[in-house]
């Protein structure tokens, strides 16, 4: 999935006018924390943690992975955690039977940040290019 599908996905046809959605404070939050990210997803994978970093935006407090990013240090409104494949799965947010197809549509950790964006929706994976 894709941060613009997120951000399209506000209903509005309520009668109630449409909330501002946080994603797009996520956007620029992303753009901005986006070398600092590469570097880790890189050390990640250099030092053989993970073929599969995952990092966790969250506005809260959350008890997965270690913080990298913090909004209330940085000013921003996004916090960051670094994760793994394998804590989510050993956490369970990812089935072990359902592995095999995370790995299938995992983007290239080069090129591709994947996010596990929390709001108070819910929570879903977005695969977000590193900036050009």
């Amino acid at each position: 999935m894709e941060l613009q599908d997120l951000l399209g996905a506000q209903a509005g046809d309520d009668g109630q006018p449409k909330k501002e959605s946080p994603l797009k404070s996520l956007k620029a939050d992303l753009d901005f924390y986006a070398e600092s990210i590469k570097e880790i997803a890189v050390e990640i994978m250099a030092e053989g943690l993970s073929a599969y970093p995952i990092f966790i935006a969250h506005q809260h407090e959350v008890t997965m992975g270690e913080l990298i990013l913090d909004k209330n240090e940085l000013g921003t409104d996004w916090s960051i955690h670094a994760s793994t494949l394998e804590e989510f799965v050993e956490r369970g947010i990812i089935k072990e039977d359902r592995k095999a197809h995370f790995i299938k549509q995992y983007k290239k950790p080069e090129d591709f940040m994947c996010i596990f964006a929390i709001v108070p929706e819910g929570a879903n994976f977005v695969f977000y290019p590193y900036k050009a």
